[in-house]
């Protein structure tokens, strides 16, 4: 039976891993800890039908509160804030964390010599320099849950030396909710409009991050944090209907693609099962009602977020994690209401106009440069709602 600790298990994420871990009839599967932030009645509830030993609750206020609903029906739960202590009881941790926030967890796992099946991109993209040295450390490994990520990761499984043998790493965008649109047609979209994705069931922060394609800029810089490849190496192709999950270009000519339907209970199980597969399907393509596969190359003239990621990533050192704080302060503004879509790649650009080049050594300098960054771009966005 393996041991599975899902940080932020109500998040879209934590909540597919419980029902790819619930589909399981064979008892594969046990769930020792489960993360939140301060959701207490659906953390209370999650606790109370699987079990875990620890349930770790960042929020001082609802972890008091998850504490005593949970000392009247399940005493021996332990109910903590640490979430460090997810790793010691568990042979894989699903970071399902949003945000930088999942940092901790992404450490915490890989210094635990643990598996990490890892959907929290920005601990990645922000920290890559202080997390590379770390998956060295014996029994440390990252497996993607990224449906992208996840889908190069199977691709790779044919080759015998990547280095050597590996051309292109082709990742797939959907292209959103505004694919196609012209950048007039942009200025004045509501939130609503950016929460409707075609194709993926997504977390708000995602979901807008899918509309402006920096989630897919934050996908070429974890794709090159995770598989080594440099920039000019890592393209990215829109494809609408969201069945090839990404490919691998050969040096000899040849393209291996993973295509499955638009589930990321997939990707969950894989990083669960790996290197077996799942013996739970989750729905398979049927390739009689198949009738087109659509690629075209995103339009960055609209789209600006993609050049400034990769902007960022080949600048390196701490302007990913810069890239990833600017981010979340302009999508936070966003989905408050206080800025319009159009100004979100205007207060992540300008924020990095102010990037200092510090290269990271460790830890507390990620730390150091996400407060800054936060802060430039805190102040970019009020100047932003005054005029």
């Amino acid at each position: 039976m393996k041991r599975v600790a899902i940080a932020g298990s109500t998040g879209s994420i934590g909540k597919q891993t419980l029902e790819v871990i619930g589909a399981s009839k064979n008892g594969d599967y046990e769930v020792v800890a489960i993360s939140a932030n301060a959701s207490v009645a659906e953390v209370v509830a999650q606790a109370r039908k699987f079990k875990p030993k620890l349930v770790v609750i960042t929020d001082e206020s609802a972890r008091v509160n998850v504490a005593r609903e949970l000392s009247i029906t399940d005493p021996k739960i332990e109910v903590s804030g640490d979430s460090a202590l997810m790793p010691d009881i568990a042979d894989v941790v699903v970071n399902g964390v949003v945000g930088f926030a999942g940092l901790s967890v992404t450490i915490a796992t890989l210094k635990a010599g643990k598996r990490l099946a890892l959907a929290n991109k920005e601990s990645l993209i922000a920290a890559g320099p202080v997390v590379a040295p770390l998956r060295k450390i014996t029994g440390a490994e990252i497996v993607p849950v990224d449906s992208e990520h996840c889908a190069i990761h199977q691709c790779l499984r044919s080759s015998d030396n990547s280095s050597r043998e590996v051309a292109k790493l082709l990742l797939t965008a959907s292209g959103g909710p505004f694919r196609g649109r012209t950048k007039k047609s942009l200025e004045h979209v509501t939130i609503k409009d950016a929460l409707k994705h075609p194709t993926w069931s997504m977390g708000p922060k995602i979901t807008v991050d899918s509309s402006t394609l920096m989630n897919k800029g934050l996908e070429v810089i974890e794709a090159h944090e995770l598989f080594g490849l440099d920039y000019g190496s890592i393209d990215v192709v829109v494809h609408p209907q969201s069945i090839v999950h990404s490919m691998v270009e050969f040096r000899d000519g040849a393209t291996i693609a993973q295509l499955s339907l638009p589930d990321m209970r997939l990707p969950i199980a894989y990083a669960l099962e790996y290197p077996q597969r799942s013996t739970v399907g989750f729905g398979a393509i049927d390739w009689t009602k198949l009738s087109r596969l659509d690629f075209e190359l995103p339009d960055r003239d609209t789209f600006r977020c993609l050049d400034l990621a990769y902007a960022a990533g080949r600048v390196g050192g701490t302007a990913p994690a810069w890239l990833s704080a600017a981010n979340e302060i302009a999508v936070e503004a966003f989905l408050a209401g206080d800025v319009q879509w159009s100004q979100i790649p205007t207060i992540i650009e300008a924020t990095m106009q102010h990037h200092d080049g510090l290269m990271p050594i460790e830890v507390e300098d990620i730390l150091e440069a996400d407060k800054v960054a936060r802060h430039r771009a805190r102040d970019i966005v009020r100047k932003e709602v005054v005029n």
